[in-house]
């Protein structure tokens, strides 16, 4: 049992609060208010993600986890199961999602009444969750297999919600994908160093599908890549899955492919040009050939420039192929742009799309283009709002299982923000949103007939919260 000691001496001599063990159960504050202030650790039915019911609700919606766990095989001996393997999903997920994506806080939430109810046992009389050893073992267990099979029921499940909720009418469907960098600091297996990000890394390349112009960009495939995996690496397997899930969820969409120009390898191309009525632009990088066809465009935009003293663009377009690696002519529209900056001398700042759209060269850059830019919010969200980066697993395979549960855990926020639409908190951060929504301190009472939560009644966000338990299937009682 833990002990600890509350000293009236605390504030003079620091050292004179000192723990038997790494936790306190209490603190004193003496000195702040007329009588002295205890907290005290000792809410043995009480948890600090109440909210998280939440969660559980929109899994229930989506059978995410479940289709998940069902592409697992479970080779343990059943005598000597206590944790069933989607259990153990569900634990991981959940605690993701709820800002603990490292293993070792398993120890402190075993007991957590809220997370025993997350995974389904009941919250008081139910026994303890996995242990940081149980769950370590059961990421490394995974294979490749498993994994791949993981992969498509996240992306099933993601097309199959959104077929639901728009009834397969969507005129136009939106791929984005993009690689990014996750640096390592140990002895990952295939972790190299990569020159362009200046560090030792993986490579990882999340994909995320926009539907008609809806401001949200739903995550659809999250793949961890070797540090030195070229930028276009996976990208036509995954980009013929995805169009071929899509075209039967959505006949009668149109399909369109944008990519950064780590993509535009000559397979990448070949294949987009080849699949009928799907649209693309691919960024593509500067070369001699690309810079003299849009000289003309650039002296337009250096005069201009210098007139204006401002940045200034022209657009424009030219038929272009490479010398080996493209069988035929692709249109190329081009931004030759000169970039002015306080203090700064003017700087030449062309930019190539190859794409086989038809707009004119300004439209489809300005409107069509660029708009993909929003994707590197959804990217900083799966960094900073959900730690996807946390791939400190030893083998590569476990640390794929990881970026695969934690692409989970943002689809489960993801369902939550629809949810919440016409809310001051639609398009929040999931960083806020487990702020506002999850993070609730919360006392758990059990009887016979129910479960029941209790919550501060001065929950400043509690219309919101109830307009959210409702769209994902509570009834208000």
């Amino acid at each position: 049992m833990v002990q600890s000691r509350c000293l009236g001496g605390f504030e003079t001599n620091p050292e004179a609060f000192v723990s038997e063990h790494t936790t306190t159960q209490s603190v004193l504050f003496p000195g702040i208010f007329e009588r002295p202030i205890v907290a005290q650790f000792d809410q043995s039915q009480g948890s600090s993600d109440g909210g998280a019911v939440l969660l559980k609700a929109a899994d229930r919606g989506l059978g995410l986890t479940a289709a998940l766990a069902a592409c697992l095989k479970d080779e343990r001996q059943a005598v000597k199961v206590d944790h069933e393997l989607e259990e153990l999903l569900t634990q991981r997920i959940m605690a993701i999602a709820c800002g603990y994506e490292d293993a070792n806080d398993a120890a402190r939430l075993a007991s957590d009444p809220v997370h025993k109810l997350l995974v389904g046992r009941d919250p008081v009389e139910g026994e303890d969750l996995a242990s940081q050893p149980t769950l370590s073992r059961f990421e490394n267990s995974v294979g490749r297999k498993e994994l791949f099979r993981m992969a498509e029921a996240l992306a099933d499940t993601v097309i199959e919600r959104h077929r639901k909720r728009l009834k397969g009418r969507a005129r136009r469907i939106t791929i984005d994908l993009d690689p990014t960098d996750d640096p390592t600091h140990g002895a990952q297996q295939l972790t190299f160093f990569n020159w362009h990000y200046d560090t030792y890394c993986y490579l990882p390349m999340v994909g995320f599908l926009t539907f008609d112009q809806e401001a949200e960009q739903y995550l659809v495939t999250a793949v961890l890549r070797p540090g030195n995996a070229p930028g276009s690496a996976g990208a036509v397997g995954i980009l013929r899955r995805l169009i071929q899930r899509l075209r039967e969820a959505f006949p009668k969409a149109k399909i369109r492919v944008r990519l950064d120009g780590g993509f535009a390898a000559p397979e990448v191309l070949y294949f987009l040009d080849c699949e009928p009525k799907v649209e693309y632009l691919v960024n593509f990088a500067c070369n001699a050939v690309l810079e003299r066809k849009a000289e003309s465009a650039m002296k337009q935009a250096r005069r201009a420039s210098e007139s204006s003293q401002q940045t200034e663009h022209v657009y424009g377009e030219c038929q272009y192929r490479t010398r080996k690696t493209w069988p035929w002519k692709r249109r190329v529209i081009y931004k030759a742009e000169v970039v002015r900056a306080e203090g700064k001398k003017p700087k030449d700042n062309p930019r190539f799309v190859v794409t086989n759209m038809k707009q004119s060269p300004r439209w489809l850059y300005e409107e069509v283009y660029c708009k993909r830019g929003d994707l590197e919010n959804r990217i900083k969200e799966l960094h900073y709002g959900m730690e996807i980066g946390r791939t400190s697993c030893t083998k590569f395979w476990a640390n794929q299982f990881r970026v695969l549960m934690t692409g989970a855990a943002y689809v489960l926020m993801q369902e939550m923000r629809l949810g919440l639409a016409g809310t001051a908190s639609a398009r929040a951060q999931v960083s806020i949103l487990r702020e506002r929504f999850l993070k609730i301190g919360a006392r758990v009472v059990t009887s016979v007939r129910r479960i029941l939560l209790r919550l501060p009644r001065s929950f400043p966000y509690l219309d919101s919260f109830h307009r959210l338990a409702l769209h994902l299937g509570a009834r208000s009682g």
